[in-house]
């Protein structure tokens, strides 16, 4: 199976095509973007890996509970930006149901979730049954290469990612946390990303090891923040409901009627896709 995570795919081809966001958005631009940038992934890897499953962010993610500070910067980032966030999240939105009735994928949106969590579950739930392919280029999923049948292929930097030690780099990404996720090294305070009178400690290689030494031992004075990054870093830390939800969704779910893409296409002037229809 096709893993998508698909905000993180669709966010780079709008920012790609509309120059950083430069360039007019409109709902004709995002839907032909989104149908071809599912067309392309398909004709590349189908062969090989199977059928799509497109993977969304859900709102009001579980880790926000445990963790308040959680992607708090990002807040600040889109503020700040030119870019209609919510009308791109709506159209989005709007799409994703198109799709969802028409075309012969399935959809996994599940309350409280990422689409990381979503493509963790399907991979360790599915890997000794079939290959898998993530779609995507978050460094998070290297962690998910330890199970066997599990690739994962970049879209921006168009080649597949190979982590030769996936248990190394997750030990690794749990002490440096994430500053894209406002996730702060184990040295540091929760609030040391988002709060703009704080920096974080210096965590470098040197340092890095003599914590790594100290795991596990009753000199760990860094346990609760190692715990903190664990839980959100860690994608064998979803909650159970999350992964019961998914694997529901993914066992039950009727895909969309392909019947019906032609007549989709032409109420939608996607003229250059009618062209390529049986790519889909």
């Amino acid at each position: 199976m096709i893993l998508v995570d698909n905000n993180q795919i669709l966010i780079a081809s709008m920012f790609a095509q509309t120059r950083g966001g430069k360039e007019p958005i409109s709902e004709d631009l995002i839907r032909h973007m989104v149908l071809n940038t599912y067309r392309l992934i398909r004709s590349h890897h189908t062969d090989r890996f199977g059928e799509l499953v497109i993977c969304y962010d859900a709102s009001d993610c579980w880790r926000k509970r445990s963790f308040p500070e959680y992607k708090q910067n990002r807040k600040k980032q889109k503020a700040k930006s030119d870019v209609d966030w919510d009308e791109i999240f709506t159209l989005f939105g709007k799409i994703r149901e198109e799709v969802r009735t028409v075309f012969p994928y399935k959809h996994l949106y599940v309350p409280h979730a990422e689409a990381d969590d979503v493509i963790a579950v399907m991979a360790q739930n599915y890997h000794d049954r079939e290959k898998i392919l993530i779609v995507s280029s978050d460094k998070d999923f290297q962690q998910l290469q330890r199970y066997p049948n599990v690739h994962q292929y970049s879209p921006i930097h168009k080649k597949m990612l190979k982590c030769e030690d996936p248990q190394r780099f997750l030990l690794e990404h749990i002490i440096k946390g994430d500053s894209s996720d406002g996730i702060p090294n184990i040295l540091s305070d929760d609030d040391s990303i988002i709060n703009e009178a704080k920096r974080q400690k210096p965590c470098g290689a040197k340092r890095m090891g003599k914590i790594i030494e100290e795991l596990g031992s009753d000199e760990n004075i860094h346990a609760r923040n190692w715990e903190r990054n664990q839980t959100l870093v860690d994608l064998t830390y979803i909650p159970e409901e999350i992964v019961t939800e998914t694997m529901n969704q993914y066992e039950n779910q009727e895909v969309g009627d392909r019947s019906q893409i032609l007549n989709y296409m032409i109420e939608n002037r996607l003229k250059n896709l009618v062209e390529v229809i049986s790519d889909f």
